[in-house]
C-alpha cells in the first residue's frame, strides 16, 4: 500500500462511519501486509524530571498549575537511569524512553540527559526522550548523541487543542517535530483521546499526523487517564469502541508506522487490548509506571501474551522506518 500524506478529513471520517467489523476487517488486512501480527514492540518509559513544569496542559499531573499533590523532583542521576534500563532491559524491553518535564530544555539540561542518551545505547536499547520543545540545534546534539526516537505528541486536533493548553501553540509542537524530522531522529507522535474532543476532533488528530512530511514512525494513542486535581477528571470517559476504531484508522492512513497503546492501559479490559492489537496496535508501554501513572504489572502483560500467542519484539530498530 502506497504511503499517503494527502488524507482528507472526509475520507478519515467516512472511515470512522464504517460498520465497526468491517473498519477492523480492513485494519487488520493492512496490519499483515506491513508486520507480524503476533508481535508487539515493547518500551519502557522512567521519568527523568519529575514536576513543577510550567505549561498548563489540563490533563497533566505534572503541570505546576494543576493541584495534584506530585512532589518536585530534580534530574535522576545517571546511575539510577542506567539501573532502571538494566532493569527494563532484562523484563523484555528494546527501547528505554525518558521524560522530563520542562518545557523545553536548556543547554546544560541536555548536557545531562545525552549522558543518559549515550549509556542507555551502551546497554544495547534503542532510546527515546520527551523533553518539550526543541531547537534545530538541541535537535542536531540529540542525533550526535545517537538518539533514535524524540517523542512530542500533538495531543488531540488544532481545532480543540486550545480547550486543553494554552501555553504552547500547536505550530510550536509542529517546530519541533520538523526539527527532529531534519535533524535525522525518528519521530514519535501521536495524541490523547478522551478528553472531551469530538469524532472529527480524532479524524483532525490523524489527519495532522497521516500529512505530516513523512508518517511518524512511532504513533503513541494515549487513553485519558483521569488525574485528581487536574481539569479534566470526572470528564465522561471515552466509549472504548471508539478507542478500538482510532487505533484501527490510524493503522490504515499511516500502514508503516507503530501504533502504540500508550497511557490507560490499566482501565482497559484484557479483550479490549486484545482487539487494539487485532485492529493494528504493535506496540505497547511495559512495566508498572509511566511518568506518574499507573501502568499494569509486566505479570500480567506477559500472561496476555501467552493468552494471545503473541511474541514480543526482539531486535531493537533503529533506522527509519519509513525509509524505502
Amino acid at each position: 500500500m502506497k504511503l499517503r500524506n494527502d488524507w482528507k478529513i472526509a475520507e478519515i471520517e467516512a472511515l470512522f462511519d464504517m460498520p465497526f467489523n468491517d473498519l477492523i476487517y480492513q485494519s487488520h488486512t493492512i496490519h499483515r501486509e506491513n508486520f507480524n501480527p503476533n508481535e508487539v514492540q515493547v518500551s519502557t518509559l522512567l521519568s527523568v524530571k519529575t514536576g513543577a513544569c510550567p505549561e498548563d496542559c489540563s490533563y497533566c499531573s505534572q503541570s505546576a498549575r494543576n493541584d495534584t499533590g506530585l512532589e518536585r523532583e530534580r534530574l535522576l542521576p545517571l546511575n539510577e537511569v542506567i539501573d532502571a534500563a538494566n532493569e527494563a532491559k532484562k523484563n523484555g524491553a528494546t527501547r528505554f524512553c525518558m521524560g522530563a518535564a520542562w518545557r523545553n530544555p536548556t543547554d546544560k539540561n541536555l548536557d545531562r540527559v545525552i549522558e543518559m542518551i549515550t549509556s542507555v545505547k551502551e546497554l544495547g536499547l534503542e532510546t527515546c526522550v520527551t523533553l518539550g520543545m526543541l531547537k534545530q540545534q538541541q535537535a542536531e546534539r540529540l542525533k550526535e548523541a545517537g538518539l533514535d526516537y524524540y517523542n512530542h505528541n500533538l495531543d488531540t486536533s488544532p481545532e480543540f487543542y486550545g480547550e486543553v493548553i494554552s501555553t504552547r501553540s500547536y505550530e510550536d509542537r509542529l517546530n519541533t517535530l520538523e526539527h527532529v524530522r531534519n535533524a535525522g531522529i525518528n519521530v514519535c507522535s501521536g495524541g490523547i483521546l478522551g478528553l472531551g474532543e469530538t469524532r472529527r476532533d480524532r479524524a483532525r488528530l490523524l489527519q495532522e499526523l497521516a500529512n505530516l512530511p513523512e508518517h511518524p514512525q512511532s504513533v503513541p494513542i494515549n487513553d485519558l487517564v483521569q488525574i485528581k486535581g487536574t481539569p479534566l477528571d470526572g470528564i465522561d470517559k471515552l466509549n472504548p469502541f471508539e478507542f478500538i476504531r482510532t487505533i484501527a484508522v490510524a493503522r490504515i492512513i499511516m500502514p508503516k508506522s507503530y501504533v502504540r497503546l500508550s497511557a490507560g492501559r490499566t482501565e482497559m479490559s484484557d479483550e479490549m487490548q486484545a482487539l487494539c492489537f487485532f485492529a493494528g496496535a504493535n506496540s505497547m508501554f511495559y512495566g508498572d509506571r509511566l511518568l506518574t501513572t499507573d501502568n499494569p504489572q509486566e505479570s500480567h502483560d506477559l500472561q496476555l501474551f501467552k493468552s494471545l500467542g503473541i511474541e514480543t519484539e526482539k531486535k531493537a530498530v533503529s533506522e527509519p522506518l519509513n525509509a524505502a
